[in-house]
């Protein structure tokens, strides 16, 4: 092991860990099946040390990775893990965020790096996080109007998918005997393995070069110096309580606002960050298991650095979050979750961010859409009668920042994921895409305007169902330092050239020349206009 830390060497190794993920990212990307992760990106790739913490991640899902290092935690938790073995898991009980997000995980043995209780242990963990367009469940793409769990799709405890280097074949059959499109299931798994193998062979080749002392070292230090950087934030904070609340608009099956408050406490290079008095949790699936609320609270911690350091576990141990069990930011089993991770996660954002803009006053932005828009389509392909079962979240308007407007029809906050292109749509599914443009206007007056949403009309060309989970339907994004707020947003059905408001949270059937319309909000503005 090094005695002293070099700066320039320091540096290199905080860019190969990046360029780890970062090309499992690629490689998920280039070799999956499905247009949610090869068009719209929807996945996260991540490095971890011996203990399972984070060293680096990709610039990939904020909701995802936030989440991870407690997935891999019970991959770790669940059996040793030999060479060449792969935990797959998606239990959002268990560090998952909702069932189609499937986790991967992986150790990394190298020559020397240690010995533990039973012989050899791994230097390294890899894992990968992706959503996959169906899982089963009660509704085509897995994103049901649930009340429960089970009814959302097939739940994965910590299993043994890859053993040796082989895949299980009777695990892999029980998954695909129970999702609407096992092929596309299958060519994703397999990228997911793929990706994570690329990551096993750089950090052996990083070994190789350096020693296994040497690269241990400063992954640690990567991480201590995420540490310092957000301790030096937290302490140039004013000590103090901010309080802040806002709200979900309903469940899907409740009218009622669902609230969601928060109390940070500031002490000198902590942060203690509290939700207890938020709602229970509800019925419907917008409730979020603790993982996603812990994502989502260091991910707005993570916003206040200014400093190019790596998002790793440094931040965790700066900043302390409460969620009482049972609450909407941190439901118990059997609870419905699958909106919970898209809604509920950008609404914690969004008071999270609005506490610290009491603390720190003209810096902080305007609230962003405060939704993912989240969209499903299934049925049968009329061409081939194979059935056909698709998901994808639409952008929305940024909100306003001190100096610069918001940025408009661009994915925000706890989503960083691609607006699907019309074609790969129009490609892979039996649906036209009868208009796709900015809702202009849409985005909060101020002296800096927030961004436009979207307007994403989808015709069906056979019976389709469909499953809509969106918010800020009724509540709007707040407007800040004298910013008006964001125009809500809207879903319409037009059937026979008839208009119909539909709910934000919706399950219908489309028949062949229907239309659905989804007008995504606008971001806040900031300043007074005057």
């Amino acid at each position: 092991m090094p005695t002293r830390l070099d700066p320039i060497t320091f540096e290199v190794f905080k860019n190969l860990f990046v360029s780890i993920a970062e090309e499992m990212g690629v490689t998920l990307c280039r070799t999956s099946f499905s247009p949610n992760i090869k068009e719209r990106l929807d996945y996260s790739c991540a490095v971890y040390d011996a203990a399972g913490e984070t060293i680096a991640q990709g610039d990939h899902m904020p909701v995802h990775l936030g989440a991870m290092p407690l997935s891999v935690r019970a991959a770790i938790d669940h059996a040793p893990m030999g060479p060449g073995d792969v935990v797959l898991l998606n239990d959002p009980f268990r560090g998952g965020t909702h069932l189609p997000d499937l986790t991967m995980v992986s150790p990394v043995y190298v020559p020397d790096a240690g010995e533990g209780p039973g012989g050899a242990r791994p230097a390294f963990y890899v894992a990968n996080r992706a959503h996959h367009s169906d899982v089963g469940g009660m509704s085509p793409g897995s994103m049901p109007l649930a009340r429960e769990i089970f009814q959302e799709g097939l739940i994965i405890p910590p299993v043994t998918f890859v053993r040796a280097g082989a895949i299980v074949p009777d695990v892999l059959a029980l998954i695909l005997a129970n999702v609407r499109t096992p092929d596309e299931r299958e060519g994703d798994l397999t990228a997911q393995v793929a990706a994570n193998r690329v990551a096993e062979r750089r950090l052996r080749e990083i070994v190789d070069a350096h020693g296994a002392a040497t690269v241990a070292a400063y992954a640690a230090a990567l991480q201590d110096h995420t540490e310092r950087v957000l301790r030096a934030t937290v302490a140039a904070i004013p000590d103090g309580d901010y309080i802040f609340e806002d709200r979900l608009d309903d469940d899907g099956f409740a009218p009622d606002p669902i609230a969601i408050r928060v109390r940070i406490l500031i002490a000198g290079d902590r942060a203690v960050v509290d939700f207890t008095g938020s709602d229970p949790q509800t019925t419907g699936g917008v409730n979020a298991n603790y993982a996603v609320t812990l994502s989502a609270t260091l991910y707005a911690f993570r916003c206040l650095v200014r400093d190019d350091v790596l998002y790793n576990a440094g931040i965790a141990r700066v900043v302390e979050v409460i969620a009482p069990a049972g609450s909407i930011v941190n439901a118990v089993r059997p609870s419905a979750v699958a909106g919970g991770n898209v809604e509920a996660s950008q609404r914690i954002t969004d008071v999270v961010l609005g506490a610290l803009a009491r603390a720190l006053p003209g810096q902080m932005p305007a609230a962003s859409q405060g939704t993912m828009n989240n969209v499903t389509l299934g049925g049968r392909h009329p061409g081939t009668g194979r059935p056909f079962a698709y998901y994808e979240t639409i952008g929305g308007g940024m909100g306003a920042r001190p100096g610069l407007d918001g940025i408009s029809g661009v994915h925000t906050h706890m989503s960083n994921t691609r607006n699907t292109p019309i074609e790969a749509i129009e490609h892979y599914l039996p649906i036209r895409v009868r208009q796709y443009a900015l809702r202009a206007g849409s985005g909060g007056a101020g002296r800096w305007r927030g961004g436009d949403g979207i307007v994403r009309e989808y015709e069906a060309l056979t019976e389709t169902e469909v499953t809509v989970l969106s918010d800020r339907r009724v509540g709007a994004p707040y407007g800040a330092e004298g910013g008006s707020p964001g125009q809500p947003g809207r879903n319409t059905l037009v059937r026979d050239g008839v208009e119909t408001p539909v709910p934000g949270k919706v399950r219908l059937t489309l028949a062949p020349g229907d239309r659905l319309r989804i007008e995504s909000p606008g971001g806040g503005g900031y300043g007074s206009a005057e």
